[in-house]
This record gives structure tokens, C-alpha cells and sequence, in this order.
């Protein structure tokens, strides 16, 4: 050959799609395809394949394989003289190696293309039977699977069948595979066969006739006795042939295996029975099936065995399946199932996930049966097993949107035939796309993306998952506002009634109030009407995806009845996103956050991601600079108070905003992991928050009754939570008033002077207006509530020399100062250091009373019937035993280990931990349980509106408060466990170190 020539031939195969020429020109140039190597045909039809480098070499080793001297000329002449073998069977070739090497192994089994009739186009559950007839034993019929296979695969990837034709013809081949297995396994036990009817009952993709090229087969056995036969002897034969049959289909043999056969979606799954009586099952699903269950009875098909008793089975449970909406825990099980299980998929892996991944096929599959289970018990046309002709049926029927269901039957069908070509070339199962380079570029070619085959395919990937990630919008959700609005007369679209169905089925709990508010916001002609409709599928699924959908839609009403008429609030929730999920998420969360917007809609502004938006909590400095300054334009007290009041109501929507977003999480941003990190977070932003409006509203009174200067230097000290930055929505703000009398100013003046500035203080942060009230307790004063409510830095040394007690040097443990004179506030730390810090640690008659003070604060203080073990303050290992835990350390070793002296409690357990008084184990116990309790009572202020240290016993508001802990619809039970798990743990660590010698 010379170099020129070679050179062409290199050039023609690179045009023709080869992308290892050189090995390609060898393989031509062999003696296999001397006949036809210089046919201009063969090289077009190479060319035409997914990948013609495999085409190629299939094609040869076919050839070598060929037995006799005239076999390999006369598939050399029939390649050329038939296009209909030369496509079916070099397509074949260049799209899977797996049928390549069947061929090579049956070189004969290429004749099974040569037929191009009309009964070949299409052919059903018969002629596969016809195909499989001469299989005598499991090997046999292996070989006989694989030649029909190669038939499906010929027509699949000639495109004379479409993606669901295929899937059609895969069930038709199963069932036919099933039949003959049954036969085979009745022919070898004749006895066993005798004693029982039995029925196999196809489920999943196989009942559903769309199944794939490589999955397991799901099926039910049902068995009776005949005549003369005991049941339980029936069902002891009928389980052995039920066995033998799945072995004949699954075991591996020398020509491999052809599909696992999956009974696992029986009653009682791999726990339960083999086989069981049709008695049996009815009663197992009138009385134990869950909403799972009936949902893959959908697809329920009798496919093999005893036809009458199949069709008995269909017919006794069909009746079922269409009452599940209607049972008591469906709408639990319905947000269980629209929340796709993603966790056992490795996060490589995830994006690649054609099935389970997001925008994936069993996104669209679930969809639509969940649909099917709503409206199907009154709408029969509803109650196919088959994905694409249900998802038709429901677009026929009003229940979806034409156009929507015809976006979602192209993507499906794309993703379906992408899954159908990536297990074609192994015949492996797999829901992966790959990864390599030249298996995207042969997956991309074999779905007719020719041009830049690995480009255009991650772009149509891409956009077909990208309209499935948007399905519960235009499914659930877009035929509600369709059905409301009503701005297409003629076209199909939901009846109320269907209407009201749904809304129950997404746990709308009233839908005649859900349907109202939906015809109030979306109803007319108007440019604001007709963004709320495109804004309001989207928010649907959002408030479903929480434990109080109807709160959600009632309060996205009343913000857009409040904020309707102002250009920038639709405009905001359209334009950006993280807005709109985010107002989503808090208006549907519980009560408090929804109540703090109500007082100033506007406020919504802040879910936004543009200037002056945002959730990142201000910090002390920039929040006590914005109080200031509207305390100095505010023309008196009243005035100036009132507006600190106000930034603070605003930023504690904000607080409570960032709290819910980040304990939800959202399509962009996962919830945060840290559960610490979102309580400190809280305490942190809370606490600032307090001290800045004590800031503002000392500024205020002291500007409205004496000016600018106070006649005694005076200072606030924070106590307790807020002492220790760690305050919730519902705590009062625990202080106590120090003041000093100015140069000259009689004691008495000066004391006059601070009672007075005291009590306006209060009296103006608790008056009656729109914002929440800031209550000032001073209760862990000297004396307690006998004692003066302000005292002179004096007086305080005075009476901590002579009168202190333990439990105020504890309480002085979490003092720290927050407001007024900085100097006297370091004056008064340095005056009880010595006090909470003792040089000589703790004697042991202090310990004993701090435990005498907790056990009796256990016995006295807990609510009456209250459960002590779910009491986040009080209860074991709830809160108070961790701090008075770790205050017990601070007490004793705080003067030698520096890091001690801190008024918060994770640090202080922490510095602990750092000085070896504690374990690793024992510190991330207690941390832990400290947490979890915090984060309870923030969420049951979230939920409820008002502060609370047990658990809501409402059911939807415990399930929001689970939410907010992370726990899915349904899983409240499992949230009161890991509680109970946390804090007894939690207790048992206390027991060792509080009351014994730990400490």
C-alpha cells in the first residue's frame, strides 16, 4: 500500500467517525474483510454507528468466528446487498460490546436481523415466547434471551422503535423469559406443580411495561391449592417452584446470568413469606401496607402461572390501591416520598445519577403516581402502569398542563434512552452516565448528536434534568392556579373538587381556605396577578415541603395584601430567588417570624440578596450606631425608645430569618450541619441585639430628663443568657443596675436619680405597641427582689463581703457588662472576680450547698405534669444540668485556669476540656446535649410564638419544631428519641461529675 493511499484511508476514517484510525486501517486491511473492504457502502454504514472503531472490531471477530469456508462470505454479501441486517447489525456492534460478544460466541445468531417484516417491527409477548420455545434448561435459554435481545437492541438503536416501544418489548421479552422459566421449574418438580396454582405478578418497571435493558425484575408470587391438596402443602410447592424459577433466571451459568428476580416488594419484604395465599395478601394490605406499598401495586401486571388467580389478585387489591389517599398518615408518607433520598448516594456520584439524582427519572416517576393516587380513585382513565401513558391521561384529564406534560414526557423519554444506551454497551445495570471521555462521546453518537457528540449531549442532559427539577411546580402546583384563575376558556384543567383533592394530598390541612386565597392572589388580568402566578407554583412547594403549609399561604397573603401596591416587593420575589424561597421558608415556619413581619411587611427587603439586603446578622457595633442616632432624633424619650424598638423588632425578623433558612436549608444551600454553630449564631446576634436597645433606650431617658449628663456614672450588667451571649427569642433580658454618684452630687440625688432611670426604662420598653415588649429582669439582684433595685459600686462590694452566698458568686459567673459607663462596668468585673474566681477554689461545704440548690430547684421548680424528661431547662440532662456542671468547675478551678473565666457556657466546657479536666467523650456529650436543648426552645418559640421548655403537644406544631430539627415529615417520634438518647446520656456524665468527684 502506498504512503498515499494510506494516507486517504486515514483521512476517510477520521471523516467517518473513527477515532483510532491506524488500528481501524489494520483491521481493513485483514483478510476477514477482503470481500468488501473497498465498498464505499460499508464504510457509510460504519460511520452511521454510535461508535465505529467497536462497530469494527465486533464486526471482525463476527467474521473470524463465522464456522465453515462459505459462512463468512455469505454475511459479507448479505451485509452488503441488505441495508436493513447492515444497519441493524453494525448498529448493534457499535453500540454494545456486551452483544458483540454474544455474537462472537453464537456466530450464527446474526440471521435473527437478516427478517425485516412487519410482524418483526413490533413483536409482543408471543412471538418472544416463539423465540424462547426451543430453551430447554437454563443455558439454553440464556443464549435464546440474548439472540431476542439482539433483536429489541437491533430495532432500539435503528430507531424503528421508540425509547418507549423498547422499554414495551423489554417487559414482553421478561414476561415471556418468566413463562418459560416457570415451565422449566414445573417440568422438573411435576409433583409440586400438581399441588398448587400459582400466579407470578410483575412489579416496578417490568409490571409497568416500560422496563430497562439490565434491572432486576420485581415480582409477587400467589398461590392456591387445587383439589385435594392442603394449603400449607400447596404453599410448600408452590415456594419451591417459585425458588427454582428465580434461580433459573439468576444464578450464572457458563453463558452468564439474565436478571436477578426481586421479591422484595412482597408483604413483609425479605421478612415475609415466599409466597402466600390471596387471602393472605388481602389481609396484609387492609391492615399493615404502607402508602409505598400500595404505590408500586400501581404497577402490579400478572405476567406468568395461573392467569384466573392473577387476575383475582388484581382484582381483590385494585380496590386498595385507589383508597390510599384517603388513609390516615398518607399525607406524611406523600412529603416523605416527595423529598427524594439522595443520602446513600456518594456525592461523587450524585450528579452523574440518571435515576435517583436530581432531576432524575424517579422524580418523574413518583410525581406521577403520586398524582395517579390522588385522583385516580375517581378518575379510572388514571390507572395505567406505565409512566409516559399516565403522565398522558393526566394531561388529558385537566390534572396536568398540556405543555408541562409534554416538556416532561420529552425529557423523560431523553433520559430514559440515555439509560437505555449506557447499559446497552455492557448489558450492566448502571444509572451512571460515565465519566471517559470516549464513552460520553459513543453514549452522545448513539442518541444522534453528531456533530460535537459529548458538548450536545451535556448540554440536552443538562436541560432536560433541569425541566424535571421543576416538576412538582408544573405538576402539583400550576393546575391549582390554572383551575382558580381560569384565563383559558375550553381547556381541560382541575375541577374544584380535584382541587381541593391535591391540596389534601400536599398536607393542606384546610383547602376551601387554600383554594380562596389562591383566586384572591392570582385571579385577574392584572401585570401583579399574573407574576403571582408564576411566582406561586414555586411557593406551593415550598410551604408543602413544611409542617404547616395553609399558615405559609395564609401569610404570603397577607404580606402581598399589605405590600401589593409597592413596585418592589413582586418584583424582588420574582427577580431573585433566594428571596423568594427564603420568605417561603419563614412564613411557613411557625408563628413568631411571620408575626414579626406582619408589624412591618416591609422587612421582607432583608430575605433579598441586593443592597441593604441580606440575613448576616449586624454586629453590636453597627446596630447600638443605628439606635443612637435615631435616639438623637427623636424629639423625647417616648420617641427615642420607640424607635430603638422598632430596628430591634426588625432585626429580630432578620435573627429568626437566618435561623429558619439555615436550619431548613434551600435549593441552593444546604441546611448548616453545625447545630452548634446556628446556637451560638442566635445567642450571639440576640444578645447584641438587647444590649443595643439597652443602649439606646439609656441614651433616650437620660436625654429626655436630664440631658446630656446623668447625675451618677451608671451601668447595666448583663446576667444569666445574656451575661453569657447566649439568649433565646423568648428570654427576658436578667441585669443588674450599678451606679456611681458624679463629683459633688449628693448620694441621695444620685440614688433618686437612677431609681428614676430604672424604672422609665422599663416602663418604656414595655409599652403597648406593635413592636414585641423587652421585659428587664433584676430578680438575681442583692436580696433578690426585697433588695434595692439599684445599688452604688459600694454598696455592692459591701454586701458581697458580708452577705454574699454561694449562689450569687454562681450567678456572677455569667455577669459581664452591656450597657452605660464602661469604666464603672470594668469597676464592678474587677469587684466580684475575686468572688466567682476564689483563690482557694470552693470548700466543700459550698459544694454541698450548690447541690442541696440544684436538687431542690429539680424537685420544687418543674411544672406540674410536666414529662421531666423531655423539659429542656429542668430535665436531665437538659440545660440546667450542664450549666450548673460546668459553673461548678469555673467555681472551683476558674482562678488557676484563665480560660475559665468566661461568662459562656461552650467556651467554658471547652476551656475544661483544654485544662484535662474533662474527656473528649465527656465534653462532646454534654456540648451536645447543651445544644440540642437550646435549639428545642428556640424552635418552640419559632413555632408557637411564645416561650416554652417542653415539647409542643399539638401534632402539626411538634412536627414543625422536628422540622427545624431536621427531621422529615412523619419522624417526630424519632425526634423525642434521639432527645431522650441525648440527655440521658448527658445525665449519666452529670450524675458522674456534678454529684460525685468529677468536678
Amino acid at each position: 500500500m502506498t504512503p498515499g493511499r494510506r494516507s486517504s484511508t486515514f483521512t476517510r476514517l477520521l471523516r467517518h467517525g473513527f477515532t483510532d484510525p491506524s488500528a481501524a486501517e489494520r483491521l481493513l486491511d485483514g483478510p476477514e474483510l477482503d470481500p468488501v473492504r473497498n465498498d464505499p457502502v460499508l464504510l457509510e454504514a460504519l460511520g452511521a454507528t454510535a461508535d465505529p472503531d467497536l462497530a469494527l472490531h465486533g464486526l471482525v471477530r463476527l467474521l473470524e468466528a463465522q464456522n465453515g469456508s462459505a459462512a463468512p462470505r455469505e454475511l459479507t454479501d448479505t451485509l452488503i446487498a441488505a441495508k436493513p441486517l447492515r444497519d441493524r447489525l453494525l448498529g448493534v456492534l457499535g453500540a454494545s460490546a456486551a452483544l458483540a460478544d454474544h455474537l462472537a460466541r453464537h456466530p450464527s445468531d446474526w440471521q435473527a436481523l437478516v427478517t425485516y417484516e412487519p410482524r418483526d417491527l413490533h413483536p409482543g409477548v408471543a412471538e418472544f415466547e416463539r423465540g424462547l420455545a426451543e430453551a430447554t434448561d437454563p443455558v439454553s435459554l440464556r443464549v435464546a434471551y440474548r439472540r431476542c435481545l439482539l433483536s429489541i437492541a437491533a430495532r432500539d438503536v435503528c430507531g424503528t422503535t421508540d425509547v418507549a416501544q423498547t422499554a414495551a418489548e423489554l417487559a414482553d421479552l421478561a414476561t415471556a423469559t418468566l413463562r418459560a422459566a416457570l415451565a422449566m421449574a414445573q417440568a422438573s418438580a411435576p409433583e409440586d406443580a400438581a399441588a398448587c396454582r400459582l400466579a407470578v405478578i410483575a412489579m416496578g418497571k417490568c409490571g409497568g411495561h416500560e422496563l430497562n435493558y439490565v434491572s432486576d425484575v420485581d415480582v409477587i408470587f400467589v398461590a392456591e391449592a387445587t383439589d385435594g391438596t392442603s394449603e400449607a402443602k400447596a404453599l410448600r410447592s408452590a415456594t419451591k417452584l417459585a425458588s427454582h424459577l428465580m434461580r433459573i433466571c439468576s444464578e450464572t451459568t457458563v453463558e452468564g446470568s439474565i436478571w436477578p428476580v426481586d421479591a422484595n416488594l412482597r408483604p413483609e419484604g425479605r421478612n415475609g413469606p415466599l409466597v402466600r395465599t390471596l387471602s393472605s395478601h388481602v389481609a396484609y394490605y387492609q391492615r399493615w401496607a404502607k402508602t409505598w406499598e400500595f404505590q408500586a401495586l400501581l404497577k402490579a401486571r400478572p405476567v406468568a402461572g395461573d392467569q384466573g388467580l392473577g387476575r383475582a389478585y388484581i382484582d381483590a387489591l385494585d380496590p386498595l390501591v385507589w383508597q390510599a389517599a384517603e388513609r390516615d398518615n398518607f399525607v406524611a408518607d406523600v412529603q416523605k416520598m416527595r423529598r427524594r433520598v439522595v443520602e446513600n448516594i456518594p456525592v461523587t456520584e450524585i450528579e452523574r445519577e440518571l435515576k435517583l439524582g436530581p432531576g432524575g427519572l424517579r422524580d418523574v416517576e413518583f410525581a406521577v403516581q403520586l398524582l395517579q393516587l390522588v385522583h385516580g380513585r375517581t378518575d379510572p382513565s388514571l390507572r395505567s402502569g406505565t409512566t409516559l401513558d399516565a403522565l398522558q391521561a393526566l394531561a388529558a384529564g385537566g390534572y396536568v398542563g398540556r405543555e408541562d406534560a409534554a416538556r416532561l414526557d420529552e425529557a423523560y423519554r431523553f433520559l430514559r434512552s440515555m439509560e437505555h444506551r449506557i447499559q446497552l454497551y455492557r448489558l450492566r445495570r448502571t444509572h451512571l452516565v460515565p465519566e471517559a471521555e470516549e464513552d460520553v462521546r459513543r453514549l452522545g453518537r448513539s442518541m444522534g448528536l453528531r456533530a460535537d457528540p459529548v458538548a450536545d449531549l451535556n448540554r440536552e442532559w443538562k436541560r432536560h434534568t433541569g425541566v424535571v427539577r421543576r416538576l412538582h411546580e408544573k405538576l402539583f402546583y400550576r393546575p391549582l392556579l390554572d383551575a382558580v384563575a381560569q384565563l383559558a376558556p375550553g381547556e381541560a384543567r382541575l375541577s374544584p373538587e380535584a382541587a381541593r383533592e391535591r391540596l389534601v394530598a400536599l398536607g393542606y390541612a384546610d383547602p376551601a381556605a387554600a383554594l380562596r386565597h389562591l383566586e384572591a392572589l392570582a385571579s385577574g388580568v392584572t401585570r401583579k396577578a399574573a407574576i403571582q402566578r408564576t411566582l406561586l407554583p414555586v411557593l406551593l412547594g415550598w410551604f408543602a415541603d413544611s409542617a404547616d403549609p395553609d399558615a405559609g399561604l395564609l401569610n404570603f397573603r397577607k404580606v402581598s395584601d399589605a405590600l401589593g401596591k409597592t413596585p418592589w416587593y413582586l418584583r424582588l420575589l420574582r427577580d431573585e430567588g433566594a428571596a423568594a424561597e427564603n420568605l417561603a421558608r419563614v412564613l411557613s415556619a411557625g408563628r413568631l417570624a411571620p408575626d414579626l413581619l406582619m408589624r412591618a411587611p416591609e422587612a421582607v427587603a432583608l430575605l433579598g440578596q441586593g443592597d441593604g439586603g441580606g440575613l448576616e446578622p449586624r454586629d453590636r457595633a453597627q446596630l447600638e450606631q443605628e439606635i443612637l442616632a435615631a435616639v438623637g432624633r427623636a424629639e423625647n424619650a417616648e420617641q427615642g425608645v420607640t424607635a430603638a424598638r422598632g430596628v430591634r423588632r426588625r432585626e429580630l425578623f432578620r435573627i429568626t430569618a437566618t435561623d429558619i433558612v439555615g436550619s431548613y436549608g434551600t435549593e441552593t444551600f444546604p441546611a448548616e450541619a453545625d447545630q452548634g454553630a446556628l446556637v451560638d449564631r442566635v445567642g450571639a446576634a440576640v444578645s447584641d441585639l438587647t444590649a443595643a436597645t439597652l443602649a439606646g433606650t439609656l441614651r433616650a431617658v437620660v436625654r429626655g430628663g436630664w440631658g446630656d449628663t446623668l447625675p451618677t456614672r451608671f451601668a447595666i450588667i448583663g446576667m444569666g443568657r445574656f451575661g453569657g451571649h447566649e439568649l433565646g427569642y423568648g428570654s427576658d433580658a436578667d441585669v443588674l443596675f450599678v451606679h456611681e454618684p458624679q463629683d459633688g452630687v449628693d448620694e441621695h440625688e444620685a440614688a433618686a436619680a437612677a431609681n428614676k432611670v430604672v424604672a422609665e426604662m422599663r416602663r418604656l420598653l414595655q409599652l403597648p405597641s406593635a413592636d414585641p415588649p423587652l421585659l428587664i429582669d433584676a430578680d438575681l439582684r442583692p436580696e433578690g427582689k426585697s433588695g434595692p433595685l439599684v445599688r452604688t459600686l459600694k454598696s455592692y462590694g459591701a454586701y458581697y463581703r458580708r452577705w454574699s452566698l454561694v449562689w450569687e458568686s454562681q450567678a456572677l459567673l455569667r455577669a459581664e457588662p452591656v450597657a452605660g459607663d464602661a469604666d464603672l462596668g470594668r469597676r464592678f468585673t474587677e469587684l466580684i472576680d475575686p468572688l466567682r474566681y476564689p483563690p482557694q477554689g470552693l470548700a466543700e461545704d459550698a459544694v454541698r450547698e450548690i447541690r442541696r440548690l440544684k436538687a431542690r430547684m429539680e424537685a420544687e421548680r418543674l411544672p406540674r405534669g410536666a414529662d421531666p424528661k423531655l423539659h429542656t431547662k429542668l430535665g436531665p440532662g437538659g440545660l440546667s444540668d450542664v450549666e450548673w456542671t460546668v459553673q461548678l468547675f469555673q467555681l472551683r478551678h476558674g482562678h488557676q485556669v484563665p480560660g475559665l473565666r468566661t461568662t459562656r457556657t461552650r467556651q467554658a466546657l471547652s476551656a475544661v476540656r483544654a485544662a484535662g479536666l474533662l474527656s473528649a467523650e465527656e465534653t462532646e456529650i454534654l456540648d451536645e446535649a447543651w445544644v440540642l436543648a437550646t435549639r428545642v426552645r428556640n424552635a418552640v418559640m419559632l413555632v408557637r410564638g411564645r416561650a416554652g421548655d417542653t415539647f409542643p403537644t399539638e401534632p402539626r406544631e411538634l412536627a414543625a419544631v422536628g422540622r427545624y430539627l431536621g427531621y422529615g415529615a412523619g419522624h417526630a417520634g424519632d425526634m423525642l428519641d434521639a432527645y431522650r438518647r441525648t440527655t440521658r446520656r448527658a445525665r449519666t456524665v452529670v450524675e458522674e461529675l456534678f454529684y460525685g468527684d468529677g468536678a
